[in-house]
């Protein structure tokens, strides 16, 4: 446009002459002719140049497209598939990649292998519709790069949307999501729209018609809340979703987060959901964070009370005292024989006995493994300490970090000073104290114990009572126009005793 412009001045005001035109700009008389005629330059047409090189492979790739008209859909060439087979059975054709991506786009919209849709924008009314998926996210779990399964929930009428990431994307996971995505929204969403998940379907039928689990079909009527399904291989019908998850990965998910575990992650996309409420959707009136707190007041009422979410057997404690639980063996602190009642969540597995919860362990998703924590083997141990140095409840705990080499410091002195069996006894008397003070405040006695070159399981449960032996001081007695304080003589008490005999030997 520029130098049409220049042109036709150059001619009003300047040369006057198609030929002293074109000689001063350096131009042909063609395009002098043209700029005069016209401002606008007219459209080049378009030549269709030889394709000299692609030639001798254009009969390979329209056979090949041919054949991907009748294999199925997640099984066809792509362009760089079809440009490898290129070089590896034509190996005398020399051609680039992008030639071939060029040539594999036309034949491919020619023959129908490329449709391009067109969608229809929808408008939703507060609470109306939420729409659920999962994907697949990492992270570093305790610097462990892990993959995480994702469940999303979006509202459509505000855009807000909940995350929570699971370690298998199991029933339990799944219903576990809607619940906490129930709070996380302040309600429940009339209608719920999802893919042909297993966890909610069990066989599609004809049309629009679908087998849902029973599990599933409880669940719903409990929260009151309507669910639809997408026809199969159309995700864009819970596009919203979809895309949300897309946004969402981009920008909470990198770079790779990290966290201690699957809850601290699951603070970290809190966090991070709550942050995406102030931003506004482009066409929308209202911030992500206003239209969900008017959508609020549209939701159904959530259910006075969760619906219990867990799978429940009831096993029995064998020799090695475990229960079997999904091929998974868990110890319980109970004798071998006692039927227990298991209930089996997203991530954790609760052993239950005469209406107590005896014993609760994170649950494994392996097979034939066996999850053991220590401390419901010290009363054994005790009887057997032998045992103990070789046990695979130990061996698991040095694993997960909870044996921290204090406690095999002080087990090493208490051997030494007492031998073998009996040191080893005494050992597993500090350790059950983990049970009553926890191990954290534990591993802190026995850090300080060492320091002071005592260790005596004495003067370690002396440490954990220590903050309970502090006693307030006296009240003032006033004594004329004088006031002084009380002070007690001080009584060695019976931990006092302990620990100086203990130090003494």
């Amino acid at each position: 446009m520029e130098l049409f412009e220049e042109i036709r001045r150059e001619y009003e005001f300047g040369a006057g002459t198609i030929t002293g035109v074109a000689k001063k700009l350096k131009v042909h008389r063609r395009m002098v002719r043209e700029a005069i005629g016209s401002a606008l330059p007219t459209l080049r047409k378009k030549v269709e140049r030889p394709r000299v090189k692609l030639a001798p492979a254009v009969s390979f790739i329209d056979r090949v497209l041919e054949e991907d008209r009748r294999a199925p859909r997640k099984q066809r060439h792509t362009a760089h598939r079809i440009w490898q087979r290129i070089c590896s059975e034509l190996p005398d054709v020399q051609i680039c990649e992008r030639t071939v991506r060029l040539y594999v786009h036309q034949r491919k919209a020619a023959l129908g292998l490329i449709e391009h849709e067109t969608f229809v924008p929808q408008s939703y009314e507060w609470g109306s519709e939420a729409q659920v998926d999962w994907y697949e996210a990492w992270a570093d779990l305790s610097g462990e790069r892990t993959k995480l399964q994702v469940f999303a929930m979006r509202s459509m009428a505000s855009g807000a949307a909940f995350h929570c990431a699971f370690l298998h994307a199991t029933q339990q996971a799944f219903l576990e999501g809607h619940e906490v995505a129930f709070r996380y929204f302040g309600g429940v969403f009339r209608k719920l729209r999802y893919d042909n998940l297993t966890s909610a379907v069990k066989r599609i039928l004809r049309g629009y018609r679908r087998e849902e689990t029973t599990r599933f079909v409880a669940f719903r009527s409990h929260w009151r809340f309507a669910a639809e399904f997408c026809t199969p291989a159309e995700a864009h019908e819970k596009g919203g979703v979809e895309g949300e998850a897309g946004y969402f990965r981009r920008n909470h998910w990198v770079p790779v987060p990290r966290a201690k575990d699957v809850a601290d992650l699951n603070g970290q996309l809190l966090m991070a959901c709550r942050g995406d409420e102030q931003r506004r959707i482009d066409g929308r009136e209202y911030t992500i964070g206003a239209a969900l707190l008017i959508e609020k007041d549209h939701l159904l009422a959530p259910a006075s009370e969760g619906m219990d979410l867990s799978f429940t057997s009831f096993p029995v404690v064998n020799s090695m005292g475990c229960v079997r639980v999904l091929t998974n063996a868990y110890s319980v602190p109970l004798k071998p024989g006692t039927q227990v009642q298991a209930r089996v969540y997203a991530t954790v597995v609760e052993i239950w006995h005469d209406g107590t919860c005896v014993a609760a362990h994170q649950r494994c998703y392996g097979r034939q493994q066996q999850v053991l924590d220590l401390e419901h083997y010290l009363d054994v141990l005790f009887r057997k300490p032998g045992a103990l140095a070789g046990s695979r409840p130990l061996e698991q705990q040095r694993k997960a970090g909870l044996w921290p080499a204090s406690f095999d410091e002080i087990w090493q002195a208490l051997m030494n000073r007492h031998g073998r069996q009996n040191g080893t006894r005494h050992m597993i008397s500090v350790v059950k104290l983990a049970g009553q003070f926890g191990r954290d405040r534990l591993q802190g006695a026995i850090e300080t114990a060492l320091q002071t070159g005592c260790t005596d399981p004495a003067a370690v449960e002396h440490l954990l009572r220590a903050d309970d032996l502090h006693r307030p001081p006296c009240e003032p007695v006033e004594v004329g126009m004088l006031a002084h304080y009380h002070r007690p003589v001080p009584v060695m008490t019976e931990y006092d005793q302990l620990l100086t005999a203990g130090c003494e030997q």
